[in-house]
């Protein structure tokens, strides 16, 4: 599953990379202690954090995160979204929680692909 579809399917704003959008999501993340993020993220997940400030970028180029989902609809700092654009990272916000996101993310994983990752 694509970036997109899940942006599409969940009804996401796109705020960052929207020609990058064609990545594939591996799996989910979510997390706000950006350390812990940097070293438990995997390559290509879809990550949910409710930071939105330049460090979040920074973390998301290192751990290879597919995308950064901002939930419950807060705003993402200009700054920021200026940032990732410059660093080809995908920002996305959502006005549902990062719990209803994992759910809905998981589901759209598993229909697809029988996704069971440890």
């Amino acid at each position: 599953m694509t970036v997109a579809e899940i942006a599409r399917d969940l009804e996401m704003d796109v705020v960052s990379g929207a020609a990058l959008t064609d990545r594939q999501i591996g799996g989910v993340y979510v997390g706000d202690l950006l350390s812990w993020v940097m070293s438990h993220a995997k390559d290509d997940d879809l990550w949910i954090t409710v930071l939105t400030n330049l460090n979040t970028v920074a973390v998301a180029v290192l751990s290879n995160v597919a995308c950064v989902v901002i939930p419950e609809g807060i705003e993402v700092e200009e700054a920021t979204a200026r940032k990732a654009e410059t660093e080809n990272v995908i920002i996305l916000r959502s006005k549902m929680t990062a719990y209803e996101i994992c759910i809905k993310v998981y589901e759209k994983l598993k229909n697809q692909n029988g996704y069971d990752r440890n």
